[in-house]
């Protein structure tokens, strides 16, 4: 993926989470407290958009069956079986801009 420019800062308000897509995949991109983190937008329990579902803290909770990922690292956090974790992604801001490197 590289570096990849995925919009402006204000884009993204604190407390919120949306999907963008960067190179071809869709990401989720939260903004918690000023800090912008970057993962796998899709559950890998049944394919569940995650920008769907809620975000409580820095916890991103699926929307169809409850999954829940720590959007700052991609791991699972709570569910009654394991899944997968989500791949995460490393936020760069640069002059305003932010930036996914993979």
């Amino acid at each position: 993926m590289g570096k990849i420019i995925i919009g402006k800062v204000e884009e993204f308000p604190p407390g919120k989470m949306q999907k963008i897509t960067a190179d071809g995949k869709d990401v989720l991109v939260a903004n918690i407290d000023g800090n912008y983190f970057a993962m796998d937008d899709t559950c890998t329990h049944a394919g569940a958009s995650l920008s769907e579902g809620n975000l409580k803290g820095s916890t991103v909770v699926c929307g169809w069956h409850g999954a829940e990922f720590d959007c700052k690292t991609g791991k699972m956090s709570s569910f009654p079986v394991k899944i997968k974790d989500l791949k995460s992604y490393k936020v760069i801001i640069e002059s305003g801009n932010i930036f996914l490197e993979a």
